[in-house]
């Protein structure tokens, strides 16, 4: 994992970087972590191909690897699947953003009763980001309660992650179609898609020309991992290049298949420009979150 670190390290030094923010990351609560883990272990029929772990390690050692390669805010995407969950989510990742400084504040949501409440305490407690799963979650994002959420979040401008593409599978409210018909009601929603909105791009950067509050993370995209079974269209690299400043680095570390230099030598095989990489791997989410201290 040395040799990571500093391949990260030369990446960083060619750009003139300070550090790297990666605004899609998973730190969740270890029997939660596992459950996802299990899941990646078993996906193999349902992408057609094996997803191993990566960095399968303890929290301690996952945070000492992330913090080594130059990472200097992060995020604890967490999700719920079902109803209940999403309160006590926000509670551990609450805990963990006391004791983890680098790590932004993140918190979650499901359309239940009682969302608004939540949402507003998370908010208020100092919530930096919020995470929405479409697939996994199993919920349209137009859901009547989840509505007052949005609009809070919205008010509040608190970014929200969303995984909203069809990749690597669909489920029934995944694709532009339910984001296009939020963002209508919410066009101030500082929405997140989540794999530049794999694999449906053009869609979504034409929801990023349309909603200038709407940006778009990396996580995955461009990679040979991902360009296996949902290949960015050549044709897309122009609109790209232009909203070179929505465009956020995200890697889904530690769930991911090969090294975390990998991701960023995927963005820089793109031909974009040192600048282009510049902001995405750095200066536009240090504009939307504010410098790190």
């Amino acid at each position: 994992m040395e040799d990571d670190s500093l391949d990260v390290l030369r990446f960083r030094e060619r750009l003139g970087l300070p550090g790297i923010i990666d605004v899609h990351t998973h730190f969740m609560p270890e029997r939660v972590l596992r459950k996802v883990w299990a899941y990646f272990d078993s996906v193999g029929p349902l992408t057609g191909m094996e997803w191993p772990i990566t960095y399968r390690h303890e929290e301690e050692q996952r945070l000492a690897l992330i913090r080594s390669f130059g990472v200097l805010r992060f995020t604890s995407m967490l999700y719920p699947h079902k109803p209940g969950m999403a309160r006590w989510l926000n509670d551990w990742a609450a805990g963990f953003a006391a004791r983890v400084p680098d790590c932004l504040h993140t918190a979650t949501l499901f359309p239940e009763e009682g969302v608004e409440v939540y949402v507003k305490e998370a908010v208020e407690s100092g919530a930096r980001v919020f995470k929405s799963h479409l697939q996994v979650g199993a919920y349209d994002p137009n859901d009547p309660l989840l509505e007052p959420a949005w609009g809070l979040l919205a008010e509040a401008g608190v970014p929200v992650v969303m995984h909203c593409g069809s990749g690597p599978a669909p489920g029934r409210f995944t694709g532009p179609g339910p984001v296009g018909r939020l963002l209508a009601r919410h066009p101030r929603l500082r929405l997140v898609v989540a794999h530049m909105g794999m694999p449906e791009y053009g869609e979504f950067l034409a929801l990023a020309q349309a909603y200038p509050e709407v940006r778009l993370d990396t996580t995955m995209a461009f990679t040979d991992f991902s360009e296996g079974f949902a290949p960015f269209p050549a044709a897309e690299r122009g609109r790209l290049a232009d909203l070179g400043d929505r465009i956020l680095l995200g890697t889904d570390f530690p769930n991911i298949p090969y090294p975390y230099v990998h991701q960023l030598e995927a963005l820089e095989r793109l031909g974009l420009g040192d600048a282009w990489l510049r902001a995405v791997c750095y200066r536009n989410a240090e504009a939307l979150f504010g410098p790190v201290a």
